[in-house]
């Protein structure tokens, strides 16, 4: 490890370097209708971390549909899966950020970009780490296999495409989460509420299903009423003319319990002025700001992985539907079919259908189970720290999409949690720690 940390330490600039060009590249889902799934940038930064990748020893491959792309390392019956994603969710409101989302800047030790910590980052941090065994002569004799998707902020379609053409690794991790290691994650459910519009109100906003949204705006006929609601509430909001901007906290929907949610905000203060509509009943008689949705769902909460997390990321109100797009997060000990009937039950009073957007399995791999105990005696090694446990998540990561596949870093139990925030950063202390980290996972996943 001694000389895995030398050539680490002689590498970083390069994997700066690497890491801000690939930030450079807005990988902001598209809908554009072209030869491209994506989007041009998210098959723009395939293409350069593959670039990446070549420079740097591996084989590489590129789906020709633009779905995904893997490089490969060694040889050998058995293969290391390493998952990473490519895509980045929308920077948001450009008004929080202190520099160019996309337009990497380093200061005070930290590299600010939107990408940086999730996953971009770390994904490239993990093929640096293998990199300086190669450089260190260790015999690679498995193959390891970096996989790198370009859908996981959306439907997971780059992946799932990777698991239908291509050899599945036999036990892997990937490095989208924290350590020390995520041993079980909750199930993802996103659905769609649609009901006929029968108001004049016209809205839109938000940016993802799975970010607390951070503002939204309304152009209010009558805005001095709708700003005294406001007031009287104590909401943060901006004016310009008749168009309010209500101000949030954005978060990750997993966590979305600590962000501020204005579009729950403003439907609640659009009720206070004596507005109606079937959005803003539901909200404002089932959710309010209850991140929990407890009214809902009551006390659904598990020992393993805690609460459902309830999520109101996107609302259109249009000449003829009212849409609201709903992120929830299940506990890994509750079926999706009682999520559904519960909100079903609710939401049908209003004139709402469900209508299903995605859904992802939730996950439970033993504590005693190899890939666990060895990335564990990893981390300990490198770190020390044997108090911080395994840990489970709400977030939904790629290793739910292979069995035996945890997710492992990059951030610390200490670490300032930026991902789909303004300002998002890594430390690059912490990233070269990670780094040597997962070369020492590396060393024992070879033996």
């Amino acid at each position: 490890m001694k000389i895995i940390k030398e050539k680490i330490e002689s590498n970083f600039n390069e994997f700066i370097e690497d890491l801000q060009e690939l930030i450079r590249i807005p990988s902001v889902y598209e809908d554009d209708k072209s030869s491209y799934p994506f989007g041009k940038n998210i098959d723009a930064s395939l293409k350069a971390t593959l670039a990446i990748a070549k420079k740097l020893g591996f084989h590489t491959f590129y789906d020709p549909n633009g779905y995904y792309g893997y490089a490969d390392y060694g040889h050998g019956d058995e293969m290391i899966g390493v998952l990473g994603h490519l895509d980045v969710v929308p920077a948001g409101d450009l008004k929080k950020w202190d520099t160019d989302p996309f337009d990497p800047v380093i200061k005070d030790g930290k590299l600010f970009g939107r990408g940086t910590q999730d996953d971009k980052g770390p994904t490239l941090a993990a093929m640096y780490a293998l990199k300086s065994l190669i450089d260190s002569n260790v015999k690679i004799n498995k193959k390891v296999r970096f996989i790198f998707g370009t859908d996981e902020e959306n439907l997971w379609r780059g992946i799932n495409e990777y698991n239908k053409k291509e050899r599945i690794p036999d036990y892997g991790f990937t490095p989208d989460s924290n350590f020390p290691l995520t041993y079980a994650e909750k199930g993802l459910l996103q659905v769609n509420l649609i009901a006929k519009n029968e108001t004049p109100i016209r809205l839109n906003g938000g940016d993802a299903y799975n970010s607390v949204p951070s503002q939204i705006s309304y152009e209010a006929t009558d805005s001095d009423s709708l700003v005294e609601c406001l007031e009287e509430l104590n909401f943060e909001y901006k004016r310009n003319n008749d168009t309010i901007t209500v101000i949030g906290k954005s978060v990750h929907a997993k966590d979305s319990e600590k962000g501020i949610n204005a579009i729950c905000r403003l439907l609640i203060a659009m009720d206070k002025m004596g507005l109606k509509s079937k959005c803003i009943d539901f909200i404002v008689e089932n959710i309010l700001e209850d991140a929990l949705a407890t009214k809902i769902f009551g006390e659904c909460e598990d020992e393993v992985s805690g609460h459902l997390k309830f999520n109101v990321g996107k609302i259109n109100i249009d000449e003829n539907n009212e849409i609201l797009n709903i992120d929830m997060r299940i506990p890994v000990s509750v079926d999706k079919e009682f999520v559904l009937n519960k909100l079903s039950e609710t939401v049908e009073k209003y004139g709402f259908v469900i209508e299903e957007n995605d859904y992802l399995r939730s996950i439970y791999t033993p504590l005693d189970s190899k890939i666990v105990t060895t990335l564990m005696e990893a981390y300990v090694e490198v770190t020390g720290d044997s108090k911080n446990s395994p840990i489970s998540s709400g977030g939904a990561t790629y290793a739910r999409a292979m069995d035996n596949c945890v997710a492992f870093g990059a951030t610390f139990p200490y670490s300032a949690q930026t991902e789909h925030q303004p300002n998002e950063y890594i430390k690059l202390d912490e990233m070269k720690m990670a780094m040597e980290i997962y070369s020492c996972a590396f060393l024992k996943l070879l033996k």
